[in-house]
């Protein structure tokens, strides 16, 4: 069972009909004890820095921590990607993960904000999330924060700069875009997700 995390911020459902047709069993939940018992652990993202503090007031902050302790395959998406390092400039007093170190940072002034639309991936690192999807290969965003560039990025996009695309380590994975909304690319990075073992 893949645990959809839902802290009221999210694209939840989307991410779900996506891995229904990939035929993975799969629920949205603001459960911790549903994330202690999931196979996978998924936390999407659309919205604000700062509505990531619900899950230290519903403890799915505990239940992430514990779960990525104990090895289970976690995956953060755009906003759920943000969280998992330190810190973001959007929300200063809401603390991320710190899986990675580092903040993310508003794109530079004089840039078109949000990031929205298709742009291409760069992949610098072997990764079992990109497997099957070529360097070039086109994905969807929508974002106005950027994660840095990290010992862990597998692949970055460049728009005013290079920033992290997808971050891999272990069990843990990231990736600042929307799959369920990047088409066949998309789809292959959860089906791949949904096939890790750990």
């Amino acid at each position: 069972m893949i645990s959809i995390v839902n802290y009221q911020a999210s694209n939840l459902r989307s991410v779900k009909k996506a891995l229904d047709y990939l035929g993975f069993e799969s629920e949205i939940t603001m459960d911790p004890d549903a994330v202690h018992r999931a196979g996978k652990v998924i936390l999407p993202g659309v919205g604000h820095f700062a509505a990531t503090a619900k899950l230290d007031s519903t403890g799915l902050r505990c239940a992430i921590q514990e779960a990525v302790t104990r090895g289970t395959p976690f995956l953060g998406i755009c906003v759920g990607l943000q969280w998992m390092f330190a810190a973001s400039e959007e929300a200063p007093q809401t603390a991320g993960l710190a899986l990675f170190g580092g903040s993310c940072r508003r794109f530079p002034p004089g840039a078109k904000v949000p990031h929205v639309g298709w742009n291409s991936l760069e992949i610098v690192a072997p990764s079992r999330l990109l497997a099957g999807v070529p360097s070039g290969a086109f994905v969807y965003y929508t974002h106005s924060y950027r994660p840095p560039v990290c010992e862990n990025t597998v692949a970055t996009t460049d728009y005013q700069g290079p920033f992290t695309a997808v971050v891999e380590r272990d069990n843990v994975f990231g990736v600042q875009f929307h799959p369920e909304k990047s088409g066949d690319t998309g789809l292959r990075m959860l089906n791949n997700f949904g096939e890790i073992k750990c």
